[in-house]
């Protein structure tokens, strides 16, 4: 049996001498303990060193992949085909599939052989003869650093501490310019304090300073590359009227040199930044499509470097830079925060206050995809990026339009508000309810009652009517016979009577004299009455 053996100075082939030693799988350890015994179970028959790190690289990496490489193939055509009755053992099963497709030759894979492989590794630098041991650890950390390279797909273009340096420098510049601008801004605005509040831009300002000097040459210079018609009217009018202190010559050439270096600054800030902007494409290029190269260069920034931010969680990301008030929420019980550095991301930005930690954390979550994706994938395209904002940017304007859907139905259409109309209706206060003073006399109420009682008959008359044409007559016939008491009397009953709705209908009409005659006589009646009440 021929046994494969890879190192990372070459391809071994080894000879076993006394196959019956596999059968022991486990006291197999102690045929290698020493160097004098690994000899007598097996024998070193070739061995192919590799020129360069290049070639050991390309074998190593076609190993992992289950391919043959070319020293590889070289070397099983050289030595083992010369004796293909002999089984080969391999320590991986699919690239002995590979060898015996190929090159038709039986390989063998077992636990066996496994152990095998790493009793000679124990002992290969006895038994490859001709190979140092500092040669040989020199070889194995050079393929290890290539072939990590290779695996990360490392390059000069993916340093991610020039990200790291670039945006502490920028937000160091930035500092800067404040300092520098509210400071020529004060100084010269003891001479000429109404430019201030004209020119708003820093770098403008800057530059018009530059210009004008003393704001006694005002009037004569020009002004048109720096500033807009209209303003540079106002500044030379402001100009004429200012109410500024006389400054000395020496003191404008110091405030000059001032402005040159915050234009000078803010020059290099705008070359820094499109330098970052450039780095942080090549490098992270779906982070950036995310959140944005700032965004995404703080956070590498705050991780110390891509492959250590790819480490982190979702979750991380998401209050990443926010790490005292986190602690603080900790510790008082309180409620942690919903975003640190991510706030900053345009996603974020744009969402509404009660929407802005359900982004953040959607937002974390696709971001941290994309910083994997940089960090360890092999493309370096931002296709990854593009399509995650783009869902993005659709659940945010669904929760932006609240969301609002159909419980019953297909739930797919979004339901529809009807049209608000304002219903209320406007009470007016009455203020004849205060008054407990009757609003009408006794006399008054009488008619009215006449009147309803006259409408009411002349409409349906009663059966009653008839009775009260003669009731009447009986009654001044007998009034002069009887006593003043029983007149009294009579009248509280008649009085009874008439206020008595009528309840009977009568079937037949009256006709309408008797009608007219009946009701002149009630009303003469009713008026006695009064005058009685009246006189008692």
């Amino acid at each position: 049996m021929l046994v494969l053996f890879e190192t990372a100075a070459g391809f071994a082939i080894f000879k076993v001498l006394d196959e019956s030693k596999l059968q022991q799988v486990d006291s197999l350890f102690k045929e290698f303990e020493t160097p004098e015994k690994a000899n007598k179970v097996v024998k070193l028959k070739h061995f192919e060193k590799f020129q360069d790190t290049t070639e050991a690289l390309a074998a190593a990496t076609a190993l992992v992949e289950g391919k043959i490489g070319k020293s590889l193939k070289k070397v099983l055509k050289k030595v083992v085909a010369k004796e293909a009755h002999e089984q080969l053992a391999v320590s991986d099963a699919k690239l002995g599939g590979v060898i015996k497709d190929k090159l038709d030759l039986s390989c063998v894979h077992s636990p066996a052989v496994a152990e095998l492989m790493r009793c000679i590794r124990s002992q290969v630098e006895s038994l490859v003869t001709g190979l140092p041991a500092k040669e040989m650890s020199a070889m194995s950390l050079g393929l290890a650093h290539s072939l990590s390279r290779y695996k990360l797909k490392f390059s000069p273009d993916k340093v991610d501490t020039m990200i790291v340096q670039a945006i502490s420098l920028l937000d160091d510049l930035d500092k800067e310019l404040n300092n520098y601008i509210m400071r020529c801004r004060e100084w010269y605005g003891w001479h000429f304090p109404e430019l201030g509040k004209v020119v708003t831009d820093n770098l403008v300002y800057c530059k018009t300073v530059l210009k004008i000097g003393d704001r006694t040459n005002v009037a004569g210079s020009d002004l048109s590359d720096v500033l807009p018609e209209e303003i540079e009217a106002e500044v030379k009018l402001a100009a004429e009227i200012s109410m500024g202190t006389e400054v000395s010559e020496e003191d404008i050439c110091n405030i000059r040199h001032l402005c040159d270096q915050v234009v000078e600054i803010t020059e290099y800030r705008a070359q820094l930044y499109d330098y970052l902007k450039n780095r942080m494409t090549a490098i992270a290029p779906n982070l950036t499509v995310m959140v944005g190269e700032l965004v995404g260069a703080r956070l590498i920034s705050h991780a110390g470097s891509l492959l250590n931010l790819a480490k982190h969680p979702a979750s991380t990301v998401q209050i990443l830079g926010a790490e005292k008030a986190l602690f603080r929420a900790l510790k008082t019980h309180k409620d942690t925060p919903k975003y640190g550095l991510i706030y900053h991301a345009s996603l974020v930005g744009q969402t509404t206050a009660k929407n802005k930690g359900k982004i953040s954390r959607m937002l974390a979550a696709k971001t941290s995809l994309a910083i994997r994706y940089d960090a360890l994938g092999e493309d370096t395209n931002a296709e990854m990026g593009v399509e995650n904002r783009a869902k993005l940017e659709a659940r945010l304007r669904m929760l932006e339009d609240k969301g609002i859907r159909r419980i019953s139905g297909t739930g797919k259409a979004m339901a529809k508000a009807d049209k608000y109309q304002h219903k209320s209706e406007v009470k007016v206060y009455d203020p004849s309810a205060d008054s407990t003073i009757p609003s009408t006399s006794k006399k008054r109420k009488f008619e009215e009652v006449e009147k309803e009682e006259a409408e009411e008959e002349a409409v349906t008359p009663s059966v009653k009517a008839k009775k009260v044409k003669k009731e009447p007559v009986a009654e001044e016939a007998e009034a002069p016979q009887e006593t003043p008491k029983k007149k009294k009397k009579k009248k509280d009953k008649s009085a009874e009577a008439e206020q008595e709705e009528p309840t009977v209908k009568e079937e037949e009409p009256e006709e309408e004299v008797a009608v007219a005659e009946s009701s002149e006589k009630k009303k003469k009646k009713k008026k006695k009455k009064v005058k009685e009440e009246e006189d008692e």
